[in-house]
């Protein structure tokens, strides 16, 4: 080794030839000549001479060599053997001169270096260098922000980054200094702020960036970015100008890149779709499936046959896309992946990630092809179906093919085929067990819908049986309990399909179904909420918010969801009927009255709002108006002579009293076994002075029959109310313990079915007619009482006429009938 300190060789013997040493032992070469005397002498030869030093300040290397056995002891010149030269000396020397460390040059007394100094910032060139990183900096936020959809910040960094660098170049060029501008930051400045423009729908203002950079002669490579201006134009719907833009990028790409060029055509292909001319579309489409193919182009390709209804060419495209190379992994990589299924993933393979990616993607046009060309491509729907899947058995696609069959299964039950359906979804019977449980959910579900719950619950439990965490196998499972009346369980495997899929729509609306009918109202409100969280604008599930609020008795917050509902359906009849019936609660008769009009309008057979509407007219006195109503009734229903009754009770309020007279004759010629018609006649035929007795003794046998027909029931229900009174449970309360049936003391008691709405807003206790008279009358004072319970007269809203003969302050109840 040749280096300072470091001796050639190993012991105290080695040699060391260090730097600016010339000592060659000069105590011999002493013994040959004695240097005082020859100073003025001619110098000896070179042979006797020490070496020069070089160029480097190293002495000549020489083959001359002294042993050490010629080196006299004592105080001298310091053998060639030394390292003293070099500063080096043992530990025990090192610490004997007070010194710790190898020091050669005695710097440790000098301390620490002294700091470097700051450089000069006053230089304008250095002043831009930090405008110039500032831009960067600025750049670099704006493409983060974008990069997390915060497209607003990225929006103001990248203008602020703009200022910035325009900035500079003013102050270059004002410092002479215009050859150094940076036109490469220019160009990611503008090109930047246009990208910003563009994802925050600022069209106008990104075009005119694009044009800016588009036009500057500085940057030739400026003309693909025609291809982002011909994407702001589709956006747009602009799509002549989007064509223009991209055949002018498509002019200035290289035949080198083939790769672009084809994702240019492709929209291109994509803009004459949207402007309906396939033709142009197809030429563009099959010229890239020929360079080079890939399952969207084939897709939009068979798209555009569909479009033209050109059977051969779709088979041919379908058989196109099949034969496309699918990447994926291989063989191998499977078996692996299966192998290392359960064990836990040490790292993400973003490259095998990203591959499955686009195998899904590819199955997935394959999919919508085989759907889009298998009803069409052949005379009937099942062997265009049919041809699919061989097809796609022949490439190698079984697991396509067979979620094939199962849309075959899925078209058959649009066409309402259930039996051909059921035979194609049960040959999965055999097959692969994630397909069976697939097909067992749907052949529970059409058993469900034919009511068949035996076999409905039985391929729901094999899709459940199969896959646990099949969530719309757990809400067929749960559908079938539901119609067992089974509510607890059903809500058990809701709760178990929600926790397995969180959004699913079905259990969820279940779920809220299944507590409403458990009265817990509370959490089925919990229920539909979410649902209206996930699905805002779904008219169900508004209905049924609004419902649970009226059966919460909070009427404010239920008519609130009600009018969301009808700004959502302002046509539906019930919905309005519901309305009015809401304010009919809180005393508000006008807008009551206008709800039920708007659904009669839309719906003139809707009972409830006729009846309604029928009552109303009648309190306000508005006769003719009622008829119309009841009269509308009778029609809908003409077995029903409550409506009948009500006509000619509005005739009779409105003094029509021989109209009145036809119409009960009528009624009682096509029910001549109707006691309130015939009480009607008697009282009518007083009024007039005409003969009533044989109508008198129709009614007394009447009478008498239902008498005795009616006296073992009464006496049973007179016995069961004492018993209840004596336990302690309730006595005789306000209404009467018999049902219905005639009575002398009330003869209204046989129409207490014949209400007719119980939700029509108004009080059941009032009352609309009041025939004193008709208690009155021979033929009901000269009727055999009855020994029964009676049922109290009810408090008149208005005061009693003893005069028979003023019929205009008799109160009204909900049926129009005298109560």
């Amino acid at each position: 080794m040749f280096g300072v300190g470091n001796g050639y060789g190993a012991g105290a013997d080695a040699y060391n030839y260090s730097i600016g040493q010339n000592n060659y032992g000069a105590q011999n070469l002493g013994a040959a000549y004695d240097f005082n005397n020859v100073q003025q002498q001619i110098p000896p030869s070179s042979y006797m001479r020490a070496a020069a030093p070089s160029s480097m300040g190293r002495p000549l290397q020489t083959s001359y060599r002294m042993g050490t056995a010629a080196q006299a002891a004592g105080d001298g010149p310091r053998p060639m053997t030394s390292n003293r030269g070099a500063g080096f000396s043992t530990a025990a020397g090192r610490a004997a001169a007070g010194k710790d460390s190898f020091d050669p040059f005695n710097q440790a007394g000098r301390g620490p270096a002294p700091p470097l100094q700051k450089r000069s910032e006053s230089s304008p060139e250095e002043m831009f260098k930090e405008m110039e990183k500032e831009v960067n900096r600025l750049l670099e936020a704006s493409a983060m922000a974008k990069s997390k959809n915060d497209f607003a910040m990225a929006l103001e960094k990248a203008k602020e980054a703009t200022k910035k660098e325009r900035l500079l170049c003013k102050q270059r060029e004002q410092a002479n200094m215009s050859d150094q501008i940076n036109i490469d930051l220019t160009y990611s400045v503008c090109f930047n702020l246009a990208v910003q423009y563009q994802a925050n729908e600022m069209y106008t203002e990104a075009l005119n960036t694009y044009s800016l950079i588009v036009k500057n002669k500085q940057y030739p490579q400026s003309g693909r970015l025609r291809v982002n201006m011909g994407n702001i134009f589709y956006q747009q719907k602009k799509y002549t100008n989007a064509i223009k833009m991209y055949r002018m990028a498509l002019d200035q790409i290289p035949n080198t890149g083939r790769e672009i060029r084809f994702k240019i055509m492709r929209n291109i292909g994509n803009a004459l779709v949207r402007l309906g001319q396939f033709a142009e579309a197809i030429q563009n489409y099959e010229n890239i499936m020929d360079g080079a193919p890939d399952f969207k182009t084939g897709f939009n390709l068979i798209l555009c046959y569909f479009a033209i209804g050109d059977k051969e060419k779709m088979k041919k495209g379908f058989t196109r896309v099949l034969g496309i190379q699918n990447m994926g992994t291989d063989e191998e990589e499977d078996e692996e992946q299966q192998n290392n299924d359960s064990a836990a993933p040490t790292h993400t393979d973003s490259l095998k990630e990203d591959l499955k990616e686009r195998q899904r993607e590819a199955q997935q046009f394959i999919m919508n092809s085989a759907k889009l060309v298998a009803p069409v491509v052949e005379k009937d729907f099942e062997t265009g179906f049919d041809w699919c899947i061989e097809s796609l058995k022949a490439a190698t696609y079984t697991g396509i093919a067979s979620e094939l069959e199962i849309s075959k299964a899925i078209a058959f039950l649009k066409k309402k085929d259930f039996d051909r359906a059921i035979e194609v979804l049960k040959a999965f019977e055999k097959k692969d067990s994630s397909l069976m449980a697939r097909a067992a959910t749907n052949l529970s579900f059409l058993y469900f819908l034919e009511n068949d719950l035996k076999n409905a619950e039985k391929y729901a439990d094999i899709a459940v049986r199969n896959d646990r965490y099949n969530a719309k196998a757990l809400v067929n499972k749960g559908n079938c309990l539901f119609a067992r009346d089974e509510l607890e369980r059903a809500k058990e495997l809701y709760l178990e399909a929600i926790g397995v899929e969180a959004d699913c729509i079905e259990a969820i609306f279940n779920l809220g179904l299944v507590n409403k009918k458990l009265s817990l109202f509370n959490e089925s409100l919990q229920a539909f909420e979410k649902l209206q969280s996930i699905v805002p604008n779904n008219s169900e599930v508004m209905y049924q918010i609004a419902h649970l609020y009226d059966m919460l008795d909070s009427p404010r917050s239920a008519a609130k969801w009600f009018n969301i509902l009808i700004s959502r359906t302002p046509t539906d009849p019930g919905v309005l009927t519901r309305m009015g019936n809401l304010f009919a609660k809180e005393n508000d008769e006008t807008q009551a009255f206008h709800y039920h009009l708007e659904s009669y309008r839309y719906y003139p057979v809707n009972m409830e709002a006729i009846s309604w509407l029928g009552v109303w007219y009648v309190k306000s006195e508005l006769y003719e108006k009622a008829i119309q109503f009841f009269e509308r009734a009778s029609q809908i229903q003409p077995q029903e002579v409550k409506w009948q009754l009500m006509v000619a009770s509005c005739y009779r309020r409105m003094g029509s009293y021989q109209q009145a007279f036809k119409l009960y004759q009528d009624i009682n010629k096509n029910h001549p076994d109707n006691i309130e018609c015939l009480r009607y006649m008697v009282t009518i035929c007083k009024e007039l002075g005409l003969k009533y007795e044989a109508y008198a003794t129709q009614l007394k046998k009447l009478e008498r029959q239902q008498e005795a027909k009616q006296q073992p029931r009464y006496a049973n229900m007179t016995q069961q109310v004492m018993a209840e009174a004596d336990e302690g449970r309730g006595g005789i309360t306000s209404h009467s313990p018999i049902g219905n049936g005639p009575t002398s003391a009330s003869p209204a008691l046989s129409m207490g079915n014949m209400r007719a709405t119980p939700t029509n807003g108004y009080n059941n206790n009032e009352k609309f007619f009041d025939d004193d008279d008709l208690r009155r009358s021979p033929s009901v004072t000269d009727a055999a009482p009855i020994a029964v319970p009676q049922k109290p007269q009810r408090k008149l809203v208005q005061k009693q006429q003893n005069d028979d003969e003023d019929w205009g302050e008799e109160e009204l109840g909900d049926d129009l009938l005298p109560l």
